[in-house]
């Protein structure tokens, strides 16, 4: 691996330039890929806002609705296995229409459910889809990007803060009418991304060598890449109980949990793409994703025990300190091992979302157990325990000379990204 810097320090100055080429004078085949990105990604946050309206409409209990993360991300924790090992072999345009159109089908037969059991097991095909297609499309963003890698990747991050934050405020919209529509829009928008992408992505160069379907798991052998994976499983669990759990907790209608989102999701694409970098620069990684996950458990336990303005304001709080660990923690799991890129955040993927798919159906099983605080204070615990990891392991996740280099941080396969 080599040693020089990452491309979130060397953007510091202007995150919008590199090498003198504006992140906006791109070919349309990336912003094809970029703007199916935005939909995939608000694909996420889609249902937060509606989650009590489905739960009403199909006569489900919170938990049972909150499956509809659980199979959602359990799929996609195992798809990581998948991802790689596909798109080594046929391509990346022919894995991203493969995803675009999985989606396509299994979001229109969600908003034609009958049953949350039904909603549930579409939910999960959906996450294979996106799986497919969320893993493949930095990659096929760094190939055909103008201005260098750095623009690229950065381009990505904008996509994926972008979609995080329209997917509830999309949600609210279209739910407020009937709480099917959000995904009856998401099924138009991404067969709109699906012709786009065929029209102007060409196909790319297969990579020279191919990905097994082990191969991630092996790279978790590496001390430095297991922490990473271990510390994100810690930190997963307490951002899902976030996105999944607090929309019961609120108990408001689609448009005022939407907008509650919806500035969450503004602070998480602002801190992940301009401040984490500059924060980094300044501090260091790791000193600022062990902060951060510390400020994040105690954001934690004031929303649990805080009156509903104060819940609300957390809620929107957070979205900063997860901009801020989902920016650090891609970053780790791209450069702290030798493994090559795709394999090695494959691995870290298959770990950290099997606590995105617990989160949401164990939250409001322990408030149904307990009381409603404990849910927040088991997410602040996480948290927490991610900080020690990175504490305890802080000689294993130490980067040659810091961080990864920029134009390794994708290669012809599996992308890390964040929720």
């Amino acid at each position: 691996m080599s040693g020089t810097k990452s491309s979130g320090h060397d953007r510091a100055d202007d995150p919008f330039e590199e090498g003198g080429t504006s992140l906006l004078r791109q070919p349309k085949a990336v912003w094809a890929t970029a703007g199916a990105s935005v939909v995939a990604f608000m694909g996420i946050g889609l249902v937060d806002p509606i989650l009590p309206s489905i739960a009403q409409g199909l006569h489900a209990t919170n938990s049972q609705v909150s499956l509809l993360f659980t199979s959602y991300f359990l799929i996609t924790a195992v798809a990581m296995l998948v991802t790689g090992f596909v798109s080594s072999r046929i391509g990346g345009r022919k894995t991203l229409l493969a995803g675009l159109a999985l989606v396509v089908v299994f979001a229109a037969l969600s908003g034609m459910s009958g049953s949350v059991g039904e909603l549930v097991g579409f939910r999960a095909g959906w996450g294979l889809g996106n799986a497919l297609f969320v893993s493949t499309s930095l990659a096929v963003i760094v190939g055909a990007a103008a201005g260098g890698s750095a623009a690229a990747i950065l381009l990505y991050e904008s996509a994926l803060g972008l979609g995080m934050a329209c997917g509830p405020l999309l949600g609210a919209i279209l739910g407020d009418m009937k709480w099917r529509y959000p995904f009856f829009g998401t099924a138009v928008l991404m067969a709109i991304g699906f012709l786009a992408i065929t029209a102007f992505l060409k196909e790319q160069p297969k990579p020279a060598t191919k990905t097994s379907l082990l191969d991630p798991v092996k790279a978790l052998g590496h001390g430095g890449l297991a922490s990473a994976a271990v510390s994100a499983f810690f930190y997963n669990y307490a951002f899902f109980t976030v996105l999944a759990f607090t929309p019961f907790v609120l108990n408001m209608s689609p448009y005022r949990s939407g907008g509650v989102f919806f500035a969450w999701g503004v602070l998480l694409a602002v801190f992940s793409v301009i401040v984490a970098p500059r924060l980094q620069h300044r501090f260091g990684s790791l000193k600022v994703l062990a902060a951060s996950l510390l400020l994040l458990a105690a954001d934690l336990l004031v929303l649990g025990y805080g009156d509903h303005t104060t819940a609300i304001v957390c809620t929107v709080a957070s979205g900063a300190f997860i901009g801020l660990n989902n920016t650090v923690f891609t970053e780790l799991a791209l450069g702290v091992s030798d493994a090559p890129r795709p394999v090695a955040s494959a691995g870290y993927n298959f770990v950290r979302w099997f606590a995105a798919a617990a989160a949401p159906f164990l939250a409001p099983k322990i408030e149904e157990w307990t009381d409603i605080h404990i849910p927040f204070v088991i997410a602040a615990a996480a948290a927490a325990a991610g900080a020690a990891v990175v504490t305890l392991r802080r000689r294993a996740l130490t980067l040659d000379a810091e961080e990864p280099e920029p134009q390794h941080a994708m290669e012809d396969g599996v992308a890390v990204f964040a929720d």
